[in-house]
This record gives C-alpha cells, structure tokens and sequence, in this order.
C-alpha cells in the first residue's frame, strides 16, 4: 500500500496532536522533581542531599511499577481499533486490581529502604532524612499509579490533554505545599525534606482523585462502564497487562540503571566529573521526554491500526512516528551543537564544571538521533504488544554492549567521563538499530 503526501501530513498532524500533550505531561512531571530540589535546596545542605539520595531510590521502584501499566495503552487501542468497547472496560478495571497488586510492594519497599543506604555507606547525617522523606513520599504512591493507570488508559484511546491539565494543576499544588510544610507557615511544623515528601504525596492523591473523576465523568467513555460493578480481579485480562506490562517495566528498569551506573562510576573519577554529568545528563533527559511523549503516541497509533486488521497501516505509522521523533531530536543535536555553552550556563556558572560539561553534551549531541530511533521503535514494538524480545534486546543494548563499552573507555582505559558517554552511545545505537529491525520484520508482508 502506497501512502500519498496527504497521508503523511495527516499522520503527523494525528501523532502531534496526540504526542505533544502527553510530552508536556511528561515534562510538568519533571518540574514537580524541580521544585522539590530547590525548596530543599534553599533550606539546607543536608535536607537538599537527603531529597536528591531519595529520589535515586524511589524512582527506581516507581517508574518499575509505572512502566508496568503502561501496557493498557497498547491493549486500549487495539480493542478501540477492533470496536470491542466492553472489552476497553474490563481492561481497564482489570488496570485498577493491577495497580491495587503493584501499590502493596512498592508502599513496603519505599519505607524499608534504610537497610540499602546503610549498606552503602552513604553519610550518617543524610540517611535520617533520606529515610523520612521516603517514608512520607511513600503514601502517596497509590495516587501516582492510579494517575498513571488511568492516564495511559486515556493516552490509548488518543485522549491526551486532560492529564496534562490535570499534572499541570499539580504541580501548582506542589508548590505551596512544599513551602508549608518544609518551612512550617499557616501553623503547619516545619518538616524539612519529611515536609517535601508529604507535600508529593498530597499531590500525588490529588492527582489520581482527579482523573478517576474525569474517567467516570467524561461523556464518550461511558460507553466502556469503566467503573462497572466487578466480582473481582479477572485474571485472563491482568495476565494479558503482565504479559505486555512487566517486560516493559524491565526494559524501561534496565536503560535507568544504567544511566545510574554510569553517574555512580562517574563519581568515582572526580567532583567535577559528577557535576558536569549530572548537568549534562539533566539536558539530555530533558529533551528526552519530546521523543519519549511521542512514542506512547506510536504505541496508540499502531496499536489502533492493529486492532482495525491493518498491518500496513501499523507499520507506516510505526516508522513515520519514528521518522517524527529521529528528525525533532536531529534538529535538538544542532541546537546542542551550536550553542552548547549557552545551554550549559543556564545549569551552573562553575568554570571547570562548565568545560567538561559543554565537552560532555557533545555527546549528548552525538546520541540524540540514536535515542529517537530507539524510543520511537520501542514505542511501535509496544503498539504490537511486542515487549519481551525489546527487553532482551535492551539487556544486550545497555548492559552488554553499552556499559562494558564504557567501562573500557571511561575506566580501564582511563579517558574520563566522556569515554563513559561513549558507553551511552553505543548502547543507544545498538537499540536503534534492533528495535527498528525486530519491528521491520514483524510487519513486512510475506
């Protein structure tokens, strides 16, 4: 099946307009992270150390969990595609007792973490409140999965801005929140970093509360009985969220470690190493998320034209989606080409800081067009409820090829923090190039 120019504009019009949103959802989330490091970071030292060293346990255990869910996005749009509207339903209350299994573990795991800190050596005077700030944080957790489950729910049926005004209001709760009860105005106690991880959870309640009222409330949804009476869990329904889900949670789990490993070895080399990398990986992952927000978009395109019974279809949006993410994050690399210490200056006005960073974000530069053809392919691979083979490929991406490569350079080899880039690099490329391939032979006609 040929595909005419109309066609092209008419998918990149329908992939923008789904994608863009859920890329400002993506980034409003990021800005939550942002705030609670300067309240703390205006507060103290300390209280700044014990947020940042919390985050980097807590991530880890909810992404995990958030990555599961999202695989009703790829299993919405297929039934949407096939017109099987009791099936969306079912999947979605199905999504709930999933969401109701991952919350217990996570809510444990959060509030034991101590014994990991401890372990590590990490200093005495920032395990108290990195161990307070986790517990705190820790009950909003079912707020966040329920905003997540339902916000991907809705992304699979192209119904994107909602959450994005809804994450938009959050984080505007976030930010008196924060104040009140780190600082302790309007007669509330002074908390310190404790303070922020309440104030997330209140957010987070929020935020979940929110779109289970527009879930029940939004008029076209009615037609799925979304919040019918149920017996309880239908375990042919959360075995199929499983199948799809926890490969993805692995493969999602697996890229985020090792970006860790690689800031954990680059704090082995120097003060400044740490710091321009924490600067350049902050650019990078930034820009990430336009890439990221629209391949949950190709996952709901593809999985639509799947579940309609068109294969050609499913594979022209799956690569023109990824043509979409490779060309925005080509024109992101120049921009980081061109004024790299323009970039550089708005994260730190440190001299040294600033020539290892501007050198690192080079490579940042270097990788931008692999990272969009490695996130789009695994956001169309999504879409076909493909993600076994993805984690695999994964492993091999970023632990077999993309860490011993930068280990080699970085360490044994002894060139710095930016033979540990090239380690990213080559762990990206090599992604690219196996999700694009699995997803061309999946699709291509007999």
């Amino acid at each position: 099946m040929k595909h005419s120019l109309n066609d092209i504009k008419h998918e990149v019009s329908t992939l923008l307009d789904i994608g863009l949103p859920i890329v400002g959802t993506q980034l409003l989330g990021m800005g939550l992270n942002v705030t609670d490091t300067i309240m703390a970071g205006n507060l103290s030292a300390a209280d700044l150390a014990g947020v940042a060293v919390g985050n980097a346990l807590y991530h880890p255990v909810t992404l995990f969990g958030m990555a599961i869910l999202v695989a009703i996005n790829p299993v919405a749009s297929q039934y949407l595609g096939a017109r099987k509207f009791d099936e969306i339903g079912k999947s979605a209350r199905q999504t709930l007792w999933l969401i109701a299994f991952l919350t217990i573990p996570s809510f444990l795991l959060l509030r034991n973490l101590d014994i990991i800190l401890t372990w590590a050596h990490v200093d005495p005077l920032i395990i108290p409140k990195s161990t307070e700030y986790l517990k705190a944080i820790s009950w909003g957790v079912p707020g966040l999965l329920v905003f997540a489950g339902l916000r991907y729910f809705c992304e699979g049926l192209a119904i994107t801005k909602p959450a994005m005004y809804i994450a938009f209001i959050m984080l505007l709760i976030n930010i008196p929140a924060d104040y009140m009860l780190m600082y302790g105005i309007f007669g509330f106690e002074a908390m310190g970093a404790k303070g922020t991880g309440y104030a997330t959870t209140i957010v987070q309640i929020a935020g979940g509360i929110s779109m289970i009222i527009f879930t029940a409330r939004f008029k076209p949804f009615k037609r799925f009985h979304v919040f019918a009476k149920t017996k309880g869990p239908d375990w042919t329904y959360i075995k199929e969220l499983i199948r799809v889900g926890v490969p993805n949670g692995i493969s999602s789990t697996l890229e985020i470690l090792l970006f860790a490993a690689v800031s954990i070895l680059m704090g082995t080399l120097s003060v400044t190493a740490s710091a321009s990398h924490q600067v350049a990986l902050s650019i990078a992952a930034t820009v990430f998320m336009i890439p990221l927000g629209l391949s949950m978009a190709i996952s709901q395109r593809v999985g639509l034209a799947i579940g309609q019974g068109s294969i050609e279809n499913a594979r022209f949006r799956g690569f023109l989606g990824t043509a979409v993410c490779t060309a925005i994050m080509t024109f992101t690399a120049l921009l980081i080409f061109t004024i790299p210490e323009t970039i550089v200056g708005i994260y730190t006005n440190d001299p040294e800081v600033m020539v290892v960073a501007v050198s690192l974000i080079f490579y940042a530069g270097v990788f931008q067009i692999s990272d969009g053809l490695q996130v789009g392919g695994f956001g169309a691979l999504r879409g076909l409820k493909d993600t076994r083979m993805p984690m695999v490929f994964n492993f091999v991406s970023y632990w077999v090829v993309g860490f011993s490569v930068g280990y080699y350079f970085g360490i044994i080899k002894d060139i710095g923090p930016g033979g540990l880039w090239i380690g990213l690099i080559s762990g990206l490329t090599v992604a690219a190039v196996l999700h694009n391939t699995r997803f061309h032979l999946m699709t291509k006609k007999n």
